[in-house]
């Protein structure tokens, strides 16, 4: 009896099992991979200042973005071929001598800069003209090698009593990817 009983209790016990494991079906699966392709990062150039060169107090001396190739200020833009970007500048609204003590307003009209895309004829004849007041309008860089080049000119305003020296002022361009 002492077997018949182990066999009773080891067949209920594989009986509780069965009886209580979960049912199974039939299963698939499949994988996917997440992917994303990071862009290259944009570089900014500085290649040339804008400059106004020689000033007579009161006179106002302009710069044109096109047709003064030599003085018109220049940045070169370069990134992922084809990548949307916006192109946005901080303009100085005044020029001052090193030692600050005297100061030369600048002027920028909304036509005074331009650029180029690789789609243009250059500097004298751009792709199209930006606004270097904003705000900004999204471009695309350029389809062969990821590049535009961006022309500004501008305005000094001396007065007649303008105090002689150099004068400077900064002039940012910041160019970034919109994801498009």
């Amino acid at each position: 009896m002492k077997i018949k009983g182990k066999l009773w209790l080891v067949l209920f016990a594989g009986f509780f099992v069965l009886a209580t494991a979960p049912e199974t079906k039939a299963q698939e699966s499949g994988t996917i991979q997440a992917i994303a392709t990071v862009i290259s990062g944009l570089r900014v150039d500085g290649n040339r200042d804008l400059n106004f060169g020689s000033v007579m107090p009161g006179v106002n001396k302009s710069v044109d973005k096109q047709t003064d190739g030599t003085f018109a200020g220049q940045w070169t833009i370069t990134g992922t071929p084809s990548s949307e970007v916006t192109i946005d500048f901080v303009l100085p609204t005044y020029m001052y001598t090193v030692d600050s003590i005297a100061s030369l307003p600048i002027n920028f009209g909304n036509s005074d800069a331009a650029y180029d895309d690789g789609t243009g004829g250059g500097q004298t004849a751009p792709a199209g003209e930006l606004n270097p007041n904003g705000p900004s309008a999204p471009k695309d860089l350029g389809a062969i090698d990821g590049t535009i080049i961006v022309w500004i000119g501008g305005t000094v305003v001396p007065a007649v009593w303008q105090t002689g020296g150099d004068y400077t002022g900064d002039i940012v361009l910041t160019a970034a990817y919109t994801g498009n």
